[in-house]
């Protein structure tokens, strides 16, 4: 059983940052892809960026694209999304996700995804 655990959410003005943490407890993510994903009220769940299991490569949402930085410490079980200029429409829950797959490549589906962490509330004020 693997249970991802994300932290590192918050409070935080307009076009300011923050890192968010990824930690698996359980068996280990090292093999698998991990991404992260963002639900906000009323709204789908919504893919945020993906990075593949050795950290060689990473994915993101055009909404993303160059403020957001997915990468890993395999070492500590742990995957981080360090997110920079932050807006008010990135409020959200976010949340990361395990790849079923081993050894895989990257994937912007939630579908491909099977454990999943209780989420972290990031809050954007303007």
């Amino acid at each position: 059983q693997v249970q991802p655990v994300e932290s590192g959410g918050g409070l935080v003005q307009d076009g300011g940052s923050l890192r968010l943490s990824c930690a698996a407890s359980g068996r280990t993510f090292s093999v698998h892809a991990v991404g992260w994903f963002r639900q906000a009220p009323g709204k789908e769940r919504e893919f945020v960026a993906a990075i593949n299991w050795s950290g060689a490569n990473t994915y993101y949402s055009d909404s993303v694209k160059g403020r957001f930085t997915i990468s890993r410490d395999n070492a500590k079980n742990t995957v981080y999304l360090q997110m920079n200029n932050l807006e008010p429409a990135d409020t959200a829950v976010y949340y990361c996700a395990r790849d079923r797959n081993v050894y895989s490549g990257i994937h912007s589906d939630p579908f491909e995804y099977d454990y999943w962490g209780q989420g972290t509330q990031v809050t954007v004020s303007s």
